[in-house]
């Protein structure tokens, strides 16, 4: 099927060419007449398969002319990136249509989205957290919302964003349509779909555990996390072939230490992003690197899930994750629109049986390639790895700042003095004459005197 065989408009196929998109891909090919019909939808795919596009496109056919102020669609979404990405993506759809899309999200001044919203709106993309504050200031009315978007939801449940959304589906409609889009069907997952869904019509494509044909899939096994940072600058260094690379850690911590080691050689060809961020410089570093201006993004899962680049040449997993459909997550985020992608995934002993999970998941087993030889094995541990009766006593460092050494050192000669009492004292005005003031009593006197 082509995109010339949906039931598209004009418009939309004048976009689409644009784009230079031929086929749809098997999720928006399946979803494209159930969004239409009205009913309830549950789409399950792999990220990197064309979510957006693929509730979007029948929402859009469809959506006709109108002139009242208040938003007839709401998109929700986990993270403010993903509001951007989103926004980005319907514009580019709607570049022939005269449709009034918003993206609005913590951590920005609300006061300047109230007043876009008083501009009249078709469309809000948002965040749980922002839309519900918007919504109780009476300055978002919800009451025209024929639609509800809900995408990425297995992440916004992960993040505790299940009492905003109950929020939410207070104060919308109840009659309407709604749209989820996940990439794995947790149980969480699933009561919200039982509370709150009627009879949904369930499209499941490339689910979480099958992976990608067209990526290829390497691992190394690496003693320690020192180690690790040696063999990215020995990858990193190959510039011609690692030309887009996503870095993937789990925790924020873990980005910042290793984004201080690795800036030393790669300053101005890297970017991070992590929730500690600020929202500028967030949007700043992937755009950066989306345009091709910083070939390297080190990125946590929280932060990096959903979002869309073109062309990333290689992900690789610093570390192993601990729940493997992370894993699928991530290695998405290479390969899409069919494309050839590659993955490295770095473990660990204590990492192996992470790394089995994510095999029996895909029921795949992933190469295993040898470190290369000039890559230095580092005998230097953080305070993680180090053994239990060796560990710092100190609960103010961070386990992965620790660097072993000794603690304490000779003090340099002039910090060397001790204290000597009065005579000391005495010394040391003498040599330095402090002078009198005009609180000095005994000057007050010999003043008055003369």
């Amino acid at each position: 099927m082509t995109f010339e065989d949906l039931d598209l408009s004009k418009q939309l196929h004048y976009a689409i060419d644009d784009l230079g998109f031929e086929t749809p891909t098997p999720i928006q090919e399946q979803a494209f007449s159930v969004v239409r019909s009205g009913k309830d939808v549950v789409g399950i795919a792999q990220t990197g398969t064309g979510k957006t596009f693929a509730y979007m496109l029948p929402i859009l056919r469809d959506l006709k002319f109108s002139k009242q102020q208040h938003p007839r669609i709401l998109v929700l979404v986990p993270t403010r990136e993903l509001v951007l990405q989103v926004v980005d993506e319907i514009e580019k759809l709607a570049k022939y249509i005269n449709v009034r899309v918003l993206g609005v999200y913590g951590g920005t001044n609300i006061n300047t989205q109230k007043q876009a919203i008083l501009q009249g709106q078709d469309i809000i993309v948002a965040t749980p957290g922002r839309l519900y504050d918007l919504g109780l200031s009476n300055a978002l009315k919800l009451k025209s919302i024929q639609k509800l978007v809900i995408d990425e939801v297995d992440v916004m449940l992960d993040l505790g964003f299940r009492f905003q959304l109950m929020n939410i589906f207070d104060i919308i409609p109840e009659r309407r349509q709604n749209i989820l889009f996940s990439a794995t069907m947790t149980e969480d997952v699933d009561h919200l779909i039982y509370d709150f869904f009627k009879n949904p019509e369930k499209i499941s494509v490339a689910v979480s555990g099958t992976p990608l044909d067209n990526i290829e899939q390497v691992t190394y096994n690496v003693p320690n996390f020192f180690t690790k940072v040696n063999l990215l600058y020995y990858l990193l260094k190959d510039k011609e072939t690692y030309n887009k690379v996503l870095i993937f850690v789990g925790f924020k911590r873990t980005a910042d230490l290793l984004f201080k080691h690795l800036e030393e050689v790669f300053n101005d060809e890297m970017c991070v992003i992590h929730s500690n961020k600020t929202q500028n410089y967030r949007i700043r570093s992937i755009r950066q690197f989306d345009e091709g201006k910083n070939r390297i993004l080190l990125a946590t899962d929280v932060m990096a899930r959903g979002l869309d680049f073109d062309n990333v040449s290689h992900v690789i997993n610093f570390d192993t994750p601990d729940f493997p459909e992370n894993y699928m997550h991530r290695i998405g985020r290479t390969g899409r629109a069919e494309k050839a992608g590659k993955t490295l995934l770095f473990s660990t002993e204590k990492e192996q049986e992470s790394r089995k999970e994510i095999e029996n998941l895909m029921n795949l087993e992933i190469p295993v390639l040898e470190v290369p030889e000039e890559v230095e094995i580092s005998k230097l541990l953080t305070e993680d790895e180090r053994p239990r009766e060796d560990q710092g006593i100190s609960k103010n460092r961070t386990g992965l700042e620790y660097v072993p050494g000794p603690a304490f050192h000779e003090k340099s000669e002039k910090n060397s003095k001790t204290n000597q009492g009065g005579s000391y004292r005495r010394e040391i005005a003498k040599k330095y004459k402090k002078p009198k003031t005009r609180g000095d009593k005994n000057y007050n006197k010999r003043n008055k005197k003369k």
